[in-house]
């Protein structure tokens, strides 16, 4: 019996590593996360140490409270966005690129804002994880400003996801990202432009980084990550939960050591 034809980011994920996904949301749709997501920026939203800066090895710029926001878990405290399209809607595209068995395993915000100019140092998120026997894994970025590359668009290269992770340590000093050896000069290396709503979805080892934001808007992004089911009750058993109980960037990939 011949096979269905795969979904045609299934495809390019499957060969690169990573693969566009357009108009995952609706301009109305943005809106509405837009304004949530200002509430979590602007503190309305209670996030204590699920709120950090991802940039937090750089001194502030520009007066901002962070360079890099990320907030771990949105969804957890603000549970009204699952009733919203977007986990629905991306757990769909999850279960297209990487199998029905795909589950969400966290969501995350991140914000860098206007004029900090602070990148997002390359990495690969397998990096951050326990090492798991199934490494199968999708994030799906979501933009809800326009991205580019004067406000940080995602960098990816191209066939990363099948090699080795790459030894990573800590950028800088202040709680901020880790890094590995890479460059945008890396074969492969290729910027994902995006317009609000559509997104980008990547492998737990694609090597992925952005520039920093020097124009005068900030740039929101909302992240979702899947992974089989059996893979999370393994890796809550590991005590890795993703900052849902202890929100720090430390290498726990004994590969990526």
């Amino acid at each position: 019996m011949t096979e269905p034809p795969a979904f045609p980011a299934a495809v390019t994920f499957r060969q690169d590593g990573f693969a566009s996904i357009h108009d995952l949301l609706s301009p109305a749709e943005v809106d509405a996360y837009r304004e949530i997501y200002d509430l979590f920026l602007n503190g309305d939203i209670a996030c204590g140490d699920k709120r950090s800066d991802l940039g937090g090895g750089s001194s502030r710029k520009n007066g901002a409270v962070e360079n890099i926001t990320q907030i771990m878990w949105p969804s957890v405290l603000f549970p009204p966005l699952l009733d919203l399209p977007l986990h629905a809607r991306a757990l769909a595209v999850a279960r297209d690129l990487n199998g029905e068995d795909a589950v969400l395993d966290f969501d995350m915000l991140i914000d860098k804002a206007p004029h900090t100019g602070v990148p997002t140092p390359w990495h690969q998120d397998a990096a951050y994880w326990v090492g798991l026997p199934d490494t199968r894994a999708v994030s799906i970025w979501v933009a809800l400003d326009e991205s580019v590359l004067d406000n940080g668009c995602m960098w990816y290269v191209r066939g990363s996801h099948e090699t080795p992770l790459r030894p990573h340590w800590p950028a800088g000093s202040g709680g901020g990202a880790l890094q590995c050896e890479c460059s945008e000069d890396e074969p492969g290396a290729t910027p994902v432009p995006l317009l609000p709503g559509s997104a980008v979805a990547h492998a737990g080892g694609t090597l992925h980084y952005s520039r920093g934001n020097l124009t005068h808007a900030h740039r929101r992004a909302y992240i979702l990550n899947f992974r089989p089911a059996e893979m999370i009750r393994l890796e809550r058993e590991k005590g890795m939960d993703h900052g849902l109980s202890s929100n720090e960037r430390v290498v726990r990939n004994a590969d990526a050591q």
